[in-house]
């Protein structure tokens, strides 16, 4: 389970102070499937870097699945980022000079998984999102589509206990959004924790639950599905 309790967000220099988020509590249990949504600068990509262990509150409590991670050290986080959250951007941040099943690969890498097992988990995962035969391309010989099934290929290969997905049909077409909803409602029914920001609201209907932020608090809760 994920759960914040009263954590703000300041962001300081020399001659300004934003608050971010501002006492933000909330719960996710494991394998729901939740959105974030809420007008530009409201503080959804800081609640999401957050909740990904990118960001340290300001003050509050933050468990990461039971631990308390408000204050562990860098290192630490940088361990539970790798072991536990898969990420999906709008933007793919895919690598250019590697092919797809080397972009995919990457997150294995970090992990020291042997070559054997990275090979097949990754061949596994350009399957499961319909892109194994684009495995020895480039990222720019994908489409926008491809290139974010690859993202989540990537986001899935680590087996995760969450995945964090920011606006990520943000630049994609009707036919293709759908197809990456799919995946991530897939992932969630597979137990897998999905935190996803998005603007759309047929996207988020998807979800089990939507969160509205405004001014860096939560104004609303909605339960949309069983």
């Amino acid at each position: 389970m994920l759960k914040l309790d009263k954590v703000s967000k300041v962001y300081r220099t020399t001659e300004v102070e934003t608050l971010a988020l501002n006492e933000i509590s909330m719960e996710v249990a494991p394998g729901e499937f939740v959105a974030i949504m809420g007008p530009s600068g409201c503080g959804k990509s800081t609640l999401l870097n957050t909740l990904g262990l990118l960001d340290t509150p300001t003050s509050g409590s933050y468990e990461f699945f039971g631990e308390e991670v408000a204050r562990r050290s860098e290192r630490e986080l940088t361990a539970l980022r790798r072991d536990r959250i898969g990420f999906v951007f709008q933007s793919f941040n895919l690598i250019d000079d590697l092919t797809v099943a080397e972009n995919v690969e990457v997150a294995l890498l970090y992990r020291k998984v042997p070559g054997a097992e990275r090979r097949r988990r990754v061949a596994e995962a350009l399957e499961r999102v319909g892109i194994g035969h684009r495995a020895r391309h480039r990222p720019q010989q994908l489409s926008g589509g491809q290139q974010q099934r690859v993202a989540v290929a990537r986001a899935l290969v680590s087996e995760p206990s969450l995945i964090l997905a920011d606006e990520p049909t943000g630049n994609l077409d009707t036919v293709n959004g759908e197809a990456v909803m799919a995946l991530l409602t897939e992932a969630a029914a597979a137990g897998v924790t999905v935190i996803m920001v998005t603007h759309s609201l047929a996207h988020a209907a998807v979800a089990q639950r939507t969160i509205k932020l405004l001014d860096g608090r939560v104004v609303s809760e909605t339960l949309l599905a069983a």
